[in-house]
């Protein structure tokens, strides 16, 4: 759980290091300006940018039911991350795996992309699609009721 936070604690610690640099140099403007940028790229790159993961089992289950694609991601992937945003509100329709929190999820990527934890991985009806197009996976929804 931690791995998913490195990043995004990694440029908040980066940016106040910078702005506490613009601050000394008398630049306040700039020192906030500067800290702003890194802990809006930290949220980007957080796990609190994604909806709410649940585990793979269960995503699964759930996809059976209601024929909603699985989306198996990780905190930090600039791919999963352009998903994320271009699916808009679509995005919370979507069954969301975090591969770093589950075992099983991350097993089912590697099952596959011949070994490899790429993502995002996209399940639709049993079959995985590697980084899709994110207009795809939005016409993969089922009609909203």
């Amino acid at each position: 759980m931690m791995r998913a936070w490195i990043l995004p604690i990694s440029l908040v610690v980066c940016g106040s290091l910078v702005a506490t640099a613009q601050v000394v140099r008398g630049s306040l403007g700039a020192a906030v300006g500067l800290l702003l940028v890194f802990v809006v790229l930290a949220g980007l790159h957080s796990p609190l940018a994604f909806p709410r993961s649940i585990g793979s089992v269960e995503a699964l289950r759930r996809s059976a039911v209601d024929g909603r694609p699985v989306v198996y991601w990780r905190a930090g992937c600039k791919y999963c991350l352009r998903l994320r945003i271009r699916l808009g509100r679509s995005a919370g329709r979507l069954h969301w795996v975090d591969i770093w929190r589950d075992p099983e999820g991350a097993a089912a990527v590697r099952a596959a992309n011949d070994g490899d934890e790429t993502v995002p991985t996209v399940v639709v009806a049993g079959r995985p699609h590697v980084n899709p197009d994110p207009a795809w996976v939005r016409g993969q929804l089922p009609p909203s009721t």
